[in-house]
């Protein structure tokens, strides 16, 4: 435990300078060649046949994803895919937006290259999330899936802002996530995981929009799964610097997602799309992260109650 905290540790830090990661600069080659470093020091096969390093160009502008894979012995396979962005929006720090995911994507690819996987897994560090790039061509995501991408993903992982506490008294631990509506197996999956260290809200993508780069996964109606501790006071500013992080939960979050991935990869995920039914899932994390500070108001059985519930809790903790 102590290992994998310096660890996550040492990888925020690395990335997460003054400088920032913003495309086309310094830092940005930086970061691409730290990363690139990471996942050969890890044992990673590369994605591509090349290398790591998938660049690419639109407009005038040159990106780079870097990707990786943990062959399994079943590679015909679909495989799963834990994504994260790894550029910053402008010359900011980007700690927590998204140093924290890249270091628990690296975490669980060190903890998964010993385990026995009957299917693939693709760590995927995506280039060009953050404006002016998001839901453009340019978005390192979008790029992978329609010109990058070798063949059908089984499901895809996707983490942002998780590095942080929610700020609100007594939900200091909780992370929220959506997708699990995606796939009628999903929500059992899922749920099934009773992590330490965190608590985990499932909430509908419909509530919150597509906020990073599972749209792709989406948009083309592949299961997925978005892990987010929502935005905080230093969302896109100088102060997301690496202290601010809780180290604790992210190596309980990077616990979560090596879990998820081990019960994903034996799901028989074949849909329908958006066919998953999460409503129970909701209503008890609901019942148990906010019935005291909602009373009455977290008493819900039906999706119109759930609905305005999320409308309320939005208006009350901005969430």
């Amino acid at each position: 435990m102590e290992r994998e905290l310096h660890q996550l540790r040492r990888d925020v830090e690395a990335l997460a300078t003054r400088e920032g990661r913003m495309v086309g600069t310094h830092g940005h080659a930086k970061a691409r060649e730290f990363l690139v470093r990471r996942l050969s020091e890890l044992d990673l096969f590369p994605y591509a046949d090349h290398g790591f390093a998938l660049a690419y160009r639109a407009g005038s502008t040159d990106f780079c994803n870097v990707i990786g894979s943990i062959p399994g012995h079943q590679p015909s396979l679909p495989p799963i895919l834990i994504g994260a962005h790894y550029d910053t929006c402008g010359p900011l720090p980007g700690a927590d937006d998204n140093a924290a995911a890249v270091a628990i994507a690296l975490c669980v690819a060190e903890r998964l290259i010993t385990r026995r996987l009957h299917r693939s897994v693709v760590i995927a560090l995506f280039d060009g999330e953050e404006p002016p790039h998001y839901l453009s061509p340019a978005m390192g995501s979008m790029h992978f899936y329609d010109h990058q991408r070798k063949g059908p993903v089984h499901c895809a992982l996707v983490m942002d802002l998780v590095g942080h506490d929610v700020g609100v008294a007594g939900l200091e631990d909780l992370v929220f996530v959506t997708g699990m509506e995606s796939d009628p197996l999903l929500p059992a999956a899922a749920g099934a995981i009773q992590p330490d260290g965190i608590r985990v809200q499932p909430v509908l993508n419909r509530y919150v929009g597509d906020l990073s780069d599972h749209h792709i996964f989406r948009e083309n109606e592949r299961p997925y799964l978005f892990l987010s501790c929502g935005r905080w006071e230093h969302y896109h500013a100088r102060t997301d610097t690496p202290e601010k992080l809780n180290y604790e939960k992210m190596l309980a979050i990077a616990d979560y997602v090596t879990e998820l991935t081990l019960r994903i990869s034996d799901a028989d995920l074949q849909g329908p799309f958006d066919g998953g039914d999460t409503l129970n899932l909701e209503t008890a994390g609901v019942r148990a992260h906010f019935g005291g500070l909602l009373g009455p108001a977290a008493r819900l059985s039906r999706r119109w109650q759930m609905d305005a519930f999320v409308a309320l809790a939005m208006a009350m903790y901005g969430l």
